[in-house]
């Protein structure tokens, strides 16, 4: 079992930034590829960014490539996700979630574990 607790969600004007972070419960948090997802109100959730257990490999959606960053550190158990220039349109619920794949995937349904996720909210 993995439990994931989100932080760092907030409200921000349009062009800053916030930095969530996931921390992961269990020892065998760097067998675990992550990811984070979002979902806004009346919409699907969506993949947003993912690294594999490594860390060597990181994949993006094309809507938040070049100002969101992902990244790991598996001594602290815990992910992150730095968002910058952000975008009103950016506003949702972000989530973190485990995948026992060791390689990053894109698809919400492969994950096994989810947090409870954390609001981010961006103002024009």
């Amino acid at each position: 079992q993995v439990q994931l607790v989100e932080s760092g969600g907030g409200l921000v004007q349009a062009g800053g930034s916030l930095r969530l972070s996931c921390a992961a419960s269990g020892r065998t948090f760097s067998s675990y590829a992550m990811g984070w997802f979002r979902q806004a109100p009346g919409k699907e959730r969506e993949f947003v960014a993912a690294i594999s257990w490594s860390g060597g490999s990181t994949y993006y959606a094309d809507s938040v490539k070049g100002r969101f960053t992902i990244s790991r550190d598996n001594a602290k158990n815990t992910v992150y996700l730095q968002m910058n220039s952000l975008k009103p349109e950016d506003t949702a619920v972000y989530y973190c979630a485990a995948t026992y794949r060791p390689l990053a995937t894109t698809t919400k349904y492969e994950y096994d574990y989810w947090g409870q996720g954390t609001q981010v909210t961006v103002s024009s």
